[in-house]
């Protein structure tokens, strides 16, 4: 399945399961960049809104670049009242944005579904000079609990394509190579709290577990609510993350 189809039938667990992202990134890249509210953004890969959202309630204007109608449409439909938004379909290499429209590229869970020198001549042509690239992830913590380790061995066991895809398989040698040198970086904590049908979603989200009608399907949430039986505390579980940022204005 290639990228931009991946998740067409998993938006709604998208929506419900997926982390947002910590305020302290916002006021990070702002501090370091020197972003007013008066920027323009745009969040390329912008998925169901998330990333998008978080930039809009700390007042930027905010283009969001998605070309998966589903995903898109969700964004719309959660965002739209907000004057500040829009959504355009169109692909991380070919925006159909105007040349030196925007003040800043974001790209959240995304950067490693695209063709990196392609985008990056994306972005070059469409950011204003002295734009600033950020690429920004969740990354989920592996084995900061036992919740996390087992959650992990669910995955290896029941993912399809999971070691393949995992938006780690990112190099420093490609980071060093898309921004043309040293970049800023930072990381944040991240904490999400799941009930049992949050994390249900929380995993159906990812394209690389089994969908329904998949064989595997049945038995992996069959595991995944005794994990939950196993590790709730009052109804919940916490999944943790590291948010870690990546930053630079272009070089030449």
């Amino acid at each position: 399945m290639t990228p931009t189809g991946r998740f067409s039938n998993r938006v709604r667990d998208y929506v419900c399961g997926r982390p947002g992202y910590p305020d302290e990134v916002v006021f990070w890249l702002a501090e370091t960049f020197e972003l007013e509210r008066a920027s323009t953004i745009a969040d390329v890969g912008a998925g169901t809104g998330i990333s998008a959202a978080l930039f809009l309630r700390h007042g930027f204007t905010v283009v969001a670049v998605e070309p998966n109608d589903a995903m898109r449409e969700a964004a719309v439909a959660a965002l739209r009242g907000d004057p500040r938004f829009r959504a355009v379909a169109a692909h991380a290499e070919a925006t159909t944005l105007r040349a030196a429209s925007v003040d800043a590229v974001v790209a959240a869970q995304a950067f490693h579904w695209f063709d990196g020198a392609t985008f990056r001549a994306e972005c070059a042509r469409i950011l204003k000079p002295r734009g600033v690239v950020a690429l920004l992830w969740n990354v989920r913590r592996l084995d900061g609990s036992p919740f996390a380790a087992d959650y992990e061995a669910l995955l290896r066991t029941f993912g399809t394509d999971y070691l393949t895809v995992r938006h780690e398989n990112v190099t420093d040698e490609q980071l060093s190579a898309f921004f043309g040198g040293p970049c800023e970086s930072c990381v944040f904590d991240n904490v999400q709290r799941l009930d049992r049908e949050g994390l249900r979603a929380r995993l159906l989200s990812s394209s690389y577990v089994p969908a329904a009608g998949h064989p595997r399907h049945e038995p992996m949430l069959a595991a995944l609510d005794e994990l939950f039986q196993v590790h709730e505390r009052n109804g919940s579980v916490s999944m943790g993350y590291e948010l870690r940022a990546y930053a630079s204005r272009l070089t030449q």
